[in-house]
């Protein structure tokens, strides 16, 4: 027994940080690695994305890459996290990388002041071993889709709208993907055009953490060919099955 013990206490040297969540039962130090080796594209940083970057990283993600156009508004304040009022008028991933870096020194933060677009994703998903999609419009996140099914990378697709909020996984060739289930003709989004409570973001944020966690780590049961779909004005959540589309122009 005092040799497993000297082994665990050997095995967890370096791990103090994440000291609690390896000690979850089947957590080992190798799932922990795993997520220090791993780098994830956040596209978005707002009230959904900026949640799950900022448990990425308290996780010990190695590296986040951000990209997000724009600068703060008083408005972004309801939900953004990694935000702080001093900041307003000034780049929003400047920031973002900042918060990160205070949060957590171990990690890692590259930033992009842009959107998603034809001529950047194939660079942003460099060296990319997932993606997550919470940016505030369906043509970014069709460039996002397209590029991940193209380069065989996971992606995590997460929406809200009000009280209500969506997420599935994309697995390439295992699971469908966006088009799938939004063809391109499916009507667009106003970027500001619907209510946002903070909360219901961020509830939405952590558990596109707990899949991306999962999703690198190879640790737990990650949603596959599910959506999982919330309401949190009656406290429900629910699963459903989703299918690959046969026909699909972007995946099949």
């Amino acid at each position: 027994m005092q040799g497993i013990g000297t082994k665990m206490e050997k095995d967890l040297k370096g791990y103090e940080r994440y000291r609690r969540q390896l000690m979850h039962e089947g957590f080992v130090p190798e799932h922990q690695q795993r997520l220090r080796n791993s780098t994830a594209l956040i596209a978005g940083i707002g009230g959904v994305g900026g949640t799950a970057a900022l448990y990425l990283a308290t996780a010990g993600i190695g590296k986040m890459i951000f990209a997000h156009y724009g600068k703060l508004t008083l408005s972004n304040m309801n939900r953004q996290i990694l935000m702080t009022h001093d900041w307003i008028g000034k780049s929003r991933v400047v920031r973002a990388k900042k918060a990160i870096e205070e949060i957590n020194p171990e990690v890692a933060v590259e930033i992009f002041d842009e959107r998603l677009s034809e001529d950047n994703i194939e660079s942003l998903l460099d060296g990319v071993q997932i993606a997550l999609s919470a940016r505030p419009n369906f043509q970014e996140r069709r460039i996002l889709n397209n590029a991940c099914v193209k380069k065989n990378i996971p992606m995590i697709e997460a929406a809200m709208n009000g009280m209500e909020g969506y997420l599935f996984n994309i697995i390439p060739k295992v699971t469908p993907c966006l088009n799938c289930l939004y063809p391109d003709d499916n009507p667009e989004w106003e970027e500001l055009g619907f209510p946002v409570l903070g909360a219901v973001s961020g509830s939405l944020g952590c558990l596109m953490s707990i899949e991306a966690i999962k999703l690198l780590s190879g640790y737990g049961k990650p949603l596959l060919s599910q959506m999982l779909v919330i309401n949190t004005m009656g406290m429900e959540f629910k699963k459903f099955s989703i299918y690959r589309d046969a026909n699909c122009a972007v995946c099949s």
